[in-house]
């Protein structure tokens, strides 16, 4: 197997790994121990979700990163929960990915607002479930909306590729 560090391919397996190893070292070396991040994005999360459980009719109470409908535990958002590490998944495809910087700043502040909208119902859906069919929390958690959370950045990441005004080359 001929492999060409040429190929539009190998370029983007490449840049996408290089992202992803940088991403690594600065979250798990800087941003995780500091936390400041993961907190501001958690109680972010649990306040709108809080607001939004509640405009659904629910008697709801948020603490720290707790969020829950009275009569419940409720469910905590973690530093993996938070959607922080989605966002640099999909921002290692986007500028991985060949394309304009200025489309890649444009549509990097869109995905990631998408992704924390997509967090922000996973976490209201969670909540709710756990109060009305606590038997379906974990499968919900597990594999209902992490499946569609991820299926989203794909999406995402596809709409980017299909729709990316890509760098006019010259031809010899």
């Amino acid at each position: 197997m001929n492999i060409s560090l040429k190929s539009p391919l190998t370029k983007f397996i490449l840049k996408a790994l290089g992202f992803f190893v940088v991403w690594y070292i600065v979250y798990e070396l800087w941003l995780l121990p500091d936390g400041s991040l993961d907190e501001w994005i958690s109680h972010n999360i649990i306040s709108n979700s809080n607001g939004i459980v509640q405009w659904l009719g629910y008697e709801t109470f948020a603490y720290n990163r707790i969020i829950g409908i009275y009569g419940n535990s409720g469910i905590e958002v973690v530093d993996g929960c938070n959607g922080i590490a989605a966002m640099g998944l999909f921002l290692g495809f986007i500028l991985a990915y060949p394309g304009s910087w200025k489309n890649r700043l444009s549509f990097s502040i869109i995905g990631i607002c998408a992704i924390y909208i997509i967090n922000l119902v996973r976490i209201v859906i969670l909540t709710i479930t756990q109060a009305e069919w606590p038997a379906f929390f974990d499968f919900t958690h597990d594999y209902s909306t992490t499946t569609i959370f991820y299926i989203s950045i794909f999406l995402l990441w596809m709409v980017w590729v299909n729709f990316n005004e890509l760098p006019k080359t010259q031809s010899a």
